[in-house]
């Protein structure tokens, strides 16, 4: 049966299939940055917002008010990365319209439409067109023409907004250059087209729509500055950290926080509203950013992402199923291949009684046995795209004989969940932010069992500090670069700087990283071997070494991680 007519329970449903349709295009979504590996999680930043959405929806009361303040309150809290800013002020101006008139009909929606592209513009300080702004602005125009038309039936309204928004999402190259170059559409965009696809199933209860394939032949990413900017990769002006934070401040201070943010940085978001609000800037001045608030109210949750390091590799992605619905199962995505090994494994030590225990992310038998063996108790397997929840975090600190826990996430996008587990349990947890296996490692030597669990992640986090750390994997498509064209296949020397070595195979990029990496004054050079490295590439690598830097130390480690043949480290 199809409606006319949402109320509160259809709202709710809308965003439970929204964030269904989210969590099965989030693969494609993300692929749309490459550079000349992924490092777009634009899929992810706005799949996990809604998570939140829907967890406060689904405890909200029967009232369509109370099903639009939470929609409204857990859009704000849960907002991931400047996609997921513009979204939640998107989704808090449609609930605000939605919650006025108390229904969704065809005038409703059109209105509330047009309150969330309002919204949206408003949460950046210089919009950028060809990005999901544009893509919102132009269905709310759609919407806002059909109801004058006389369309009076909902799903006729939201099948002409669903034409409108795909021909402006395949617009989106011919706006943004860098899209063009990328031969991509705005991934932001191609999220947002996902809300309309929920209301329709919400509807008449037609399936989501699948997944479109990621055109094989994309190139180098879009390196945009401004609105909805490709999700961990540094704008075309250079600016390097990603700085997030909700703020406490009146309203009426918030101009002049957005004036002195425009002085530090770009990519710009602020959203909220009656004294709270979510806030992401890219900037080179970190505390500049962060005093700027402190001077217009209270910051807090303050989180900061070098954006240099976000470099991911296409292949990592697997896991994510993107076969579609299973006909059987009311068109929601099928669950995620090996979900049940991300995080829910756990290895256990079983060893003294110790007043700090050290819990440690890791994938690679060879690296969890490398963890174990310098005093780790606990090893969750995850790491690049299988990245474990809290929950499993906690999970694990549980298990864990000890009052006071290290947690090493050893890996960048891990960071900001491991320091959320604190406040899920009752032992004392202090996180070292490791970025990489390298870097856990070394904060590692820094562990003393017997000392509290401050004074240890003080002195883990400075030995981590004075690791230089680098990778190397495959190219995924063919591009060009900095350092001339790439194609698809060759091996790839990445650092926190980004793409430093381009070779045939995973040795030569080696040892080009590593010829730049080591300097004078470097003693330790620790090599860890992935799935990916033959003994031939291992040999080759030490040879070198030991004919070019004779006086350095070098441990050779085989870590059996995937797709990323040599982790390294020089200190």
């Amino acid at each position: 049966m199809t409606a006319d007519r949402l109320g509160a329970d259809g709202l709710r449903a809308t965003m439970e299939w929204f964030r269904d349709a989210l969590a099965l295009h989030r693969d494609a979504i993300n692929q749309l940055n490459v550079y000349p590996v992924p490092d777009g999680d634009t899929g992810t930043n706005m799949a996990l917002t809604l998570e939140t959405v829907v967890a406060e929806t689904s405890a909200a009361g029967d009232s369509m008010s109370e099903v639009c303040g939470a929609i409204s309150h857990g859009s704000l809290m849960g907002a991931r990365g400047n996609s997921g800013v513009i979204l939640s002020q998107m989704l808090r101006g449609l609930a605000e319209e939605v919650a006025a008139a108390g229904h969704v009909d065809p005038p409703v929606l059109a209105d509330a439409l047009r309150h969330a592209s309002t919204a949206a513009d408003e949460a950046v300080s210089t919009p950028v067109e060809g990005t999901m702004l544009t893509v919102v602005r132009d269905v709310a125009t759609a919407a806002a023409e059909a109801v004058d038309q006389g369309v009076d039936r909902l799903i006729c309204l939201v099948e002409g907004c669903q034409r409108a928004g795909r021909a402006s999402l395949d617009r989106t190259p011919e706006l943004l250059p860098q899209l063009a170059r990328a031969n991509v559409v705005d991934a932001g965009g191609a999220g947002f087209l996902l809300l309309l696809d929920a209301l329709a199933t919400a509807i008449d209860g037609r399936p989501l729509p699948d997944p479109l394939p990621v055109d094989p032949a994309a190139g180098v990413g879009a390196m945009t500055g401004g609105a909805d900017a490709p999700e961990g990769r540094a704008d075309a002006a250079g600016t390097r950290y990603e700085v997030m934070f909700f703020l406490e401040a009146d309203d009426g201070r918030i101009g002049g926080f957005r004036s002195a943010w425009e002085a530090l940085g770009d990519s710009i978001a602020v959203a909220g509203g009656d004294g709270l609000w979510s806030c992401h800037i890219h900037s080179n001045d970190i505390g500049g950013s962060i005093e700027a608030g402190i001077a217009a109210g209270r910051p807090f949750d303050i989180r900061v992402t070098d954006l240099f390091e976000q470099v991911e590799h296409v292949e990592s992605m697997a896991g994510i199923s993107s076969a579609g619905p299973d006909p059987g199962s009311g068109g929601r995505p099928p669950p995620r291949a090996g979900a049940g090994e991300i995080g829910g494994a756990v290895t256990t030590v079983v060893a003294d009684p110790v007043r700090t225990a050290v819990v440690a992310v890791s994938a690679g038998s060879g690296v969890r046995r490398i963890l174990e063996s310098l005093g780790v108790r606990a090893v969750i397997v995850g790491g690049q795209t299988a990245n474990p929840s809290t929950e499993h975090l906690v999970r694990a600190v549980e298990q864990i004989d000890a009052d006071e826990i290290v947690l090493l996430p050893n890996n960048k996008n891990i960071v900001a969940v491991a320091e959320r587990v604190g406040d899920c349990t009752d032992a004392i947890v202090r996180v070292v932010p490791t970025r990489g296996i390298a870097e856990g490692l070394a904060a590692l030597m820094a562990y003393n069992p017997s000392a509290g669990a401050d004074q240890n992640s003080a002195a883990m986090a400075q030995a981590a500090a004075g690791v230089v750390t680098g990778e190397v994997t495959r190219a995924a498509r063919d591009t060009d670069s900095e350092l001339g064209p790439i194609a698809a296949g060759q091996w790839l020397g990445l650092d926190v700087q980004g793409l430093r070595a381009v070779a045939q195979s995973a040795a030569q990029a080696a040892i080009g990283l590593l010829d730049q990496l080591i300097a004078e004054g470097h003693e330790l050079v620790t090599v860890i071997s992935g799935a990916d490295a033959t003994a031939a590439d291992v040999e080759e690598v030490a040879a070198w070494l030991a004919e070019r830097h004779p006086a350095v130390e070098v441990e050779v480690h085989d870590g059996g991680q995937p797709l990323y043949p040599f982790y390294l480290g020089v200190e």
